[in-house]
């Protein structure tokens, strides 16, 4: 292993504080990450990381070399761009994305993806919660709502109308609201809890009659409290209650008669949708595939 090499191995194994992560990130027996960390500590005279039975971490000349590396790891990657044809997109990629994106927008849209880029592999996963990338060695996630890890690049990628939808059942039985004030009598939403506080989120819409944008909240009672989107839509369907939720959610349920929407004068804020990743100076270029990609992809269901 060269010392390019060793010091990718070492940056991985100190960012996620494990050796046994950085193997499986860089598909390499845990052997082999052990002896490329003591062949560089031998060669740099001095010792690199901590290491305990719980956690590895840098030490004050770990830290110190990692920032070189890092600096060091991009610009070789930016030589290695240089002379590679625009379709050379190559290696693994490890993206989160939450699910409805993932089955709704990204699953279908694949083969077009693989077909420009044949020797990428992409590694899908689907967490719906707050994640960290580096000690989960993700690359990027796709995030709406809003961002809370500062620590993180953000690349805006424009902002999601949402829509408030009833079960023809439901209406039939409940009565087609108007208003969102009439929500508090004799209806009821279904209610979803918060992935980061795991409280139920209120019912929202923006005043249509203020100048800037102001977000009204009702309490209107829920009997049902789901922490997922399939769900949530599920028990819509069902005839529970009322739901928010982006349209392009709903919008082949919309077009069967499967769900209605209803108050399209008083829908809850529009979300915005970004996607976040760790080291702007260490984005590769199947990372800049896969988010020009999904930009375009997600575009005709933005806000206009």
């Amino acid at each position: 292993m060269d010392r390019l090499d060793q010091l990718k191995v070492f940056v991985h194994i100190a960012e996620m504080g494990s050796f046994i992560k950085a193997a499986n990130l860089l598909e390499l027996p845990r052997a082999t990450v052990s002896a490329a960390i003591q062949q560089l500590e031998a060669a740099m005279g001095t010792r690199l990381l901590h290491r305990t039975t719980r956690r590895v971490q840098p030490t004050a000349d770990g830290l110190l070399l990692m920032d070189r590396a890092r600096e060091l790891l991009a610009q070789a990657e930016d030589i290695d761009r240089l002379f590679r044809a625009r379709l050379d997109v190559a290696g693994r990629l490890t993206v989160d994305v939450p699910s409805r994106i993932a089955r709704r927008l990204v699953t279908p849209s694949l083969p077009g993806l693989l077909r420009r880029h044949p020797k990428l592999q992409l590694a899908l996963r689907s967490a719906d919660r707050s994640i960290d990338l580096i000690q989960e060695g993700v690359d990027c996630v796709i995030r709406v709502g809003e961002r809370v890890d500062s620590s993180l690049v953000v690349r805006p990628l424009g902002r999601i109308a949402l829509i408030n939808c009833a079960s023809p059942a439901y209406l039939n039985e409940h009565g087609v609201p108007t208003h969102p004030q009439q929500l508090a009598d004799g209806h009821w939403m279904i209610g979803y809890a918060s992935p980061t506080t795991g409280r139920e989120l209120p019912w929202e819409y923006v005043d249509p009659h203020a100048d800037e944008e102001r977000v009204l909240h009702l309490p209107v009672p829920s009997r049902v409290i789901v922490n997922n989107a399939e769900t949530y839509i599920a028990c819509c369907i069902a005839g529970i209650g009322l739901i928010q939720i982006p349209r392009f959610d709903v919008q082949h349920l919309i077009d069967e008669g499967r769900l209605v929407e209803v108050m399209p004068a008083q829908r809850a804020p529009s979300m915005d949708v970004s996607a976040l990743y760790p080291h702007r100076r260490q984005r590769s270029r199947r990372l800049n595939a896969f988010v020009d990609w999904f930009e375009d992809l997600i575009q005709p269901h933005l806000e206009r």
